[in-house]
């Protein structure tokens, strides 16, 4: 019989970046409102391992009020049961899973990345994991995501039947 298990997911961290990393957790009203990030906030988040440039331009083109309920819930998923972020980390049926970590990244550090591999290591399907040391939160989306795309593109030619042929 398969369970069905929470994926574990980050906690906001326990230090004084807390609050620019996760201002949404500055209030437990928030998970029902729309929070916004300050630039500064933006670039310790996201635009760490970008220029101040880049970073800052990112943040005018694509920052929004964003809802607060699917952060609280990710936050709380090792707690509740039922929670929408549960993932079955077991099934052997999924499709091939690449993992894609920063080691610059504020958000979602790599040792974060890493326990979300281990929490797959029951299944039998493909889970890899390759990490960019240089790169930020924002590595798939700031000026060198080429080289992500690459790399993805590659990983995805040896996943296919003919083996990157």
């Amino acid at each position: 019989m398969r369970r069905s298990c929470s994926a574990r997911t980050a906690q906001p961290p326990r230090s004084p970046s807390t609050s620019r990393t996760f201002p949404v957790f500055k209030h437990p009203a928030n998970k029902h409102r729309s929070v916004s990030l300050t630039a500064e906030q933006f670039r310790f988040a996201f635009g760490n391992a970008l220029s101040e440039g880049e970073s800052t331009a990112l943040y005018e083109r694509l920052t929004i009020p964003a809802p607060g309920k699917p952060l609280y819930e990710a936050a709380s998923a090792n707690f509740n049961p039922h929670s929408p972020a549960k993932v079955d980390t077991q099934d052997s049926g999924r499709g091939p899973l690449l993992l894609i970590s920063g080691g610059k990244n504020h958000t979602v550090p790599e040792a974060v990345t890493r326990a979300t591999l281990k929490q797959y290591r029951h299944s039998d399907a493909v889970t890899d994991i390759v990490n960019f040391p240089d790169r930020g939160h924002f590595l798939a989306i700031d000026d060198g995501r080429r080289e992500i795309a690459d790399s993805v593109l590659g990983w995805l030619r040896k996943q296919s039947p003919e083996g990157g042929r």
